[in-house]
């Protein structure tokens, strides 16, 4: 049954789903769609732009849809779009998109925990667990079941992989493969990220073939080049080295962590 607290501040041209509660003193804008069986708590603001899917949580003192911290920002239409069943934890801020048409986007069964910020057009996957006080700029890209531990920094335009932990505080400055695990700072290749993968049920041969990548890419001291030659001979075709490839031939070699030599150019 919906409930809507009569000291909420509930925008006529809103679009409420079924079942929909809305807590004393929240805010939603106009041009908001909220869907069937979400929970906006007390002092959670939606502002204008935001599309929200179903079963969605937005906890005290969040503000989803916020204008874009951005100077190129001339007021375009833009939008925040939040798919299924996420928790957006308190004092949580997510910026909408920054140019015309353009959304920043939240994906399925996230969870967002308190003080985090995700700045304009920036994509966060499915399953992500994106921890206390994060900062992620704008442009950026998180991949499904990434977990971004407390008080990391993401810096503008760079992508996090599916299956990745960036360990609390790291400051990522570049793009990080698939099924890694970084740490420390200056950031540094740590491991393979086991614990999830066989969470997730991959087999030990694919978890295997990934630290065989690795060890070709961080721990070979050779270039990138050259790193990616030996992948392709050392390690047959698998789903899991196909991403590590892709990913790594989509960014233009730019890897976080990735030592740099002269045959990399």
């Amino acid at each position: 049954m919906t409930q809507l607290n009569p000291l909420a501040y509930i925008s006529p041209s809103a679009k409420l789903g079924n079942d929909v509660r809305i807590d004393a003193f929240a805010f939603i804008d106009d041009d908001v769609v909220i869907g069937d069986n979400c929970h906006i708590r007390s002092h959670a603001s939606v502002l204008r732009g935001v599309r929200m899917g179903n079963g969605n949580v937005v906890y005290e003192g969040a503000v989803v849809g916020a204008e874009p911290q951005d100077f190129r920002w001339q007021g375009e239409r833009s939008y925040l779009e939040i798919g299924n069943n996420n928790r957006i934890r308190e004092q949580v801020i997510i910026n909408r998109g920054s140019r015309e048409g353009s959304s920043t986007v939240i994906g399925d069964d996230t969870f967002i925990m308190a003080q985090t910020h995700i700045g304009h057009d920036s994509r966060v996957g499915d399953h992500c667990v994106i921890g206390n006080s994060c900062k992620i700029a704008g442009d950026c890209a998180i991949g499904d079941f990434a977990i971004l531990s407390s008080s990391v920094i993401v810096h503008e335009r760079c992508e996090i992989g599916e299956y990745v932990l960036v360990k609390g505080g790291c400051r990522v400055t570049g793009n990080v493969p698939p099924f890694a695990v970084m740490a420390h700072n200056p950031i540094s290749y740590y491991g393979v990220n086991t614990y999830i993968m066989r969470y997730r049920k991959f087999s030990e041969e694919a978890i295997e073939n990934v630290a065989k990548c690795f060890r070709h890419i961080y721990q070979c001291n050779t270039s990138l080049i050259n790193a990616i030659r030996r992948i392709k001979e050392d390690i047959g075709d698998t789903p899991e080295r196909d991403a590590i490839l892709k990913f790594v031939a989509n960014h233009n070699n730019k890897l976080a962590a990735l030592p740099i030599h002269e045959d990399d150019n």
